[in-house]
C-alpha cells in the first residue's frame, strides 16, 4: 500500500508513544532471551561495545527514564566527566551507564531490563508539559560535534529513547547472527522515521522500503525513485553503514540519483549530511582510558556527516 507522507501520524504522547515504546522493549527482550552465553561477548557495530555493554547502556537509559533522580545523577556525572570524553556530556554518561552494569550476568541483564522497561516508559510519559516544551543542549564536541545545538525534551522522551531501543535490537541481532522477527511495532517505527526524514529534507521522493516493516511512501512529485530494505534504510540514517558503503550496495544506485538530475553531495534523500532522524555515534574514549564506548546521539536533529561511526 502506498502512503503519502501527509497521511502518517507522528509518534507522540498524544498518539501511541507509550504503546510503541513498550512493544520495542518487548521485542528487544524476546531477542535477548534467545542469546547464548557466548553471544554476550560478541562485538557490535558500535566501536568497542559488546552486546553486554549495549544492554548495560539500555538498562541505564531506562533507569534514567524511570527516575528523574537517576537522570539527574547521570547528567551530573556526565557534566563532571565530560572533559574525559572530548567535552561531550552525553558520551560521558552513556559510558557511566555501561560501567554501572558491567558486573551483571546475562540473566541479570535481561531481568533488569524486563523489570525497568515498564517503569521507564511510564516515567517518560509523565514528563510535565512545561518540561516537554524545553530544549536540551547538544554538545558541539565529541560524538555530537557538528550537530544542531539542541533537541526538544518531548522528542527525547516520546521518540528518541524508543528509536534507540529499536536500533540496538537490530545491532544485537546482527552481532549474534539472529534473525529479526518484524511486526507492527517495526512498521510503526519505520514510518515515523520516514515522516520525520522527509519533513527535514522536504524534497520530493518516491520511496519503496522492502521487507515486513516497509511500504511505499510518496512525498511531492517528480522526485527520485528509491528502493531499499526498510531496516537498512534506518541503519543508513543512523550512520550504519557509512554513506560511502551504502553507495557500494547499489540499493539506490548513483545512476538513479544522476538520472534525477542530482549530484550525490546534494542529495537530501539518503545522502545529505544535514537532516538526522536516527542519530547514533560512537562516544569518544576518555583520554585516560583505552576503552572506547558507544553513545547514542539523539535520533532527531542532524545526520552523521559521512561518519562511519555508530
Amino acid at each position: 500500500m502506498t502512503k503519502t507522507i501527509d497521511s502518517i501520524t507522528a509518534i507522540s504522547k498524544q498518539t501511541d508513544a507509550s504503546d510503541v515504546a513498550l512493544a520495542a522493549y518487548a521485542s528487544l527482550i524476546e531477542l535477548l532471551e534467545q542469546l547464548d552465553d557466548d553471544d554476550w561477548a560478541r562485538p557490535t557495530e558500535c566501536p568497542d561495545w559488546t552486546v553486554a555493554d549495549m544492554v548495560g547502556h539500555l538498562i541505564g537509559a531506562a533507569k534514567a527514564g524511570a527516575s528523574k533522580r537517576e537522570l539527574v545523577r547521570q547528567v551530573i556525572w556526565g557534566s563532571r566527566h565530560r572533559g574525559e570524553y572530548d567535552g561531550n556530556q552525553l558520551d560521558a554518561f552513556n559510558a557511566l551507564q555501561v560501567s554501572d552494569h558491567s558486573g551483571l550476568t546475562p540473566a541479570e541483564r535481561v531481568a533488569a531490563l524486563r523489570e525497568i522497561a515498564p517503569r521507564a516508559v511510564a516515567g517518560r510519559m509523565r514528563t510535565p508539559n512545561l518540561l516537554r516544551k524545553q530544549s536540551m543542549p547538544i554538545d558541539q564536541a565529541g560524538s555530537t560535534a557538528g550537530f544542531p545545538s539542541s533537541a526538544s525534551v518531548a522528542q527525547l522522551v516520546d521518540v528518541i529513547y524508543t528509536r534507540d531501543t529499536w536500533l540496538h535490537r537490530v545491532d544485537i541481532a546482527r552481532a549474534t547472527g539472529r534473525s529479526l522477527t518484524l511486526g507492527t511495532v517495526d512498521t510503526r517505527v519505520v514510518e515515523d522515521v520516514v515522516l520525520e526524514w522527509t519533513g527535514r529534507h522536504d524534497k520530493a521522493v518516491d520511496l519503496t522500503l522492502t521487507g515486513p516493516a516497509g511500504g511505499r511512501f510518496t512525498h511531492g512529485t517528480d522526485g527520485p525513485t528509491l528502493t531499499l530494505d526498510a531496516v537498512e534504510f534506518c541503519r543508513i540514517l543512523s550512520g550504519r553503514p557509512p554513506v560511502a558503503a551504502y553507495w557500494r550496495t547499489r540499493c539506490c544506485s548513483s545512476r538513479q540519483i544522476l538520472k534525477a538530475g542530482l549530484k550525490p553531495r546534494d542529495v537530501s534523500v539518503l545522502c545529505d549530511p544535514h537532516p538526522i532522524v536516527f542519530t547514533y555515534a560512537a562516544s569518544r574514549a576518555p583520554r585516560s582510558r583505552s576503552r572506547r564506548g558507544c553513545a547514542h546521539r539523539v535520533w532527531s536533529s542532524g545526520w552523521p556527516r559521512g561518519s562511519s561511526r555508530c
